[in-house]
């Protein structure tokens, strides 16, 4: 059994001996994600993933990360006191399309072994967000001063793992084009819950011609682990967005007259859901501000 196996099995195990499940539910309901194997690192990622953290680290980066390590799996951040790790493992699970799961820590433990050499969750993102009673309370861009024992780390799967496959199909990206945070929407679409959480799906959005679209179903459908294919094409009115140019989160893009926007399901969400269950603490990365790991996107793609 690999690291990350061996990871998620203690904080399972951990979780439910201190009788944290929700009520009603049992270990049964709890599946672990595909482990991603150790093999999938090579010395080329590693080097670029850990130079992309390190920049982060030292305070050299401090904007979005899209682009960034080409041909590295980067992650989205969720940080949860103990005593709602296991409410949000059981959400991750019943929720996999916003909430893939790549890697889970020991309670209050920063180290991520499993994704990379080095990693260390309070420095290695280039911002953070800090989240108290549900309100946005900082910015900050490292969270060592918000550390504490009893602190579980969820790294999510993330579309820009996808980007890369996208581009080599010839499919262009705008906010890489335009050089802006991809922009993200809190749409009607409801998540399944999972004890106390709970609420809307965060979707990213894509500028597509039509000719693109059916190829950009098919290479992200490949990706599971990274959301996966579009969870709607179109009409952004019909889940609830309302003027596309003005995203809830990152920042609006170009879209040309023949085009579309695509959408994604997007790691974004637990900060939705965090804003409607009002956790007293929690912890997360700025959007489009990810954590660039040693894992290559092509060791996720299913097929």
């Amino acid at each position: 059994m690999d690291a990350s196996s061996v990871s998620y099995l203690r904080i399972l195990m951990d979780v439910a001996s201190d009788s944290h499940l929700p009520e009603g539910a049992s270990m049964n309901d709890l599946s672990l994600p595909k482990a991603v194997s150790q093999a999938a690192l090579s010395a080329q990622t590693i080097n670029l993933g850990h130079q992309a953290r390190l920049r982060s680290r030292n305070g050299e980066a401090r904007g979005h990360t899209a682009g960034v390590a080409p041909g590295n799996v980067q992650g989205n951040l969720m940080v949860l006191p103990k005593d709602l790790a296991s409410d949000f493992l059981l959400f991750c699970q019943r929720n996999p399309r916003p909430c893939p799961i790549l890697a889970v820590s020991e309670p209050g433990n920063p180290m991520l072994p499993s994704l990379g050499e080095d990693v260390d969750i309070r420095y290695d993102i280039p911002r953070y967000r800090v989240y108290k009673d549900g309100v946005l309370v900082d910015e900050p861009y490292d969270i060592a001063s918000q550390w504490r024992d009893d602190l579980v780390s969820f790294v999510l799967g993330c579309s820009f793992s996808f980007e890369q496959a996208l581009v080599e199909a010839g499919i262009p990206l705008r906010h890489i084009e335009e050089q802006r945070t991809v922009p993200m929407y809190r749409t009607n679409i409801a998540t399944t819950p999972a004890g106390v959480f709970h609420g809307p799906m965060v979707v990213s959005m894509r500028p597509m011609r039509p000719a693109d679209i059916v190829r950009a179903v098919q290479v992200t459908s490949r990706f599971p682990s990274v959301h996966g294919a579009p969870v709607h094409i179109g009409m952004p009115h019909l889940i609830g967005i309302q003027d596309i140019n003005k995203p809830d989160f990152g920042e609006s893009i170009t879209i040309h007259d023949d085009e579309m926007p695509v959408f994604w399901a997007c790691g974004v969400t637990p900060q939705s859901v965090a804003m409607a269950m009002k956790p007293a603490f929690c912890l997360t990365h700025a959007p489009g501000s990810m954590l660039v790991t040693d894992l290559t996107n092509n060791s996720l793609a299913s097929f």
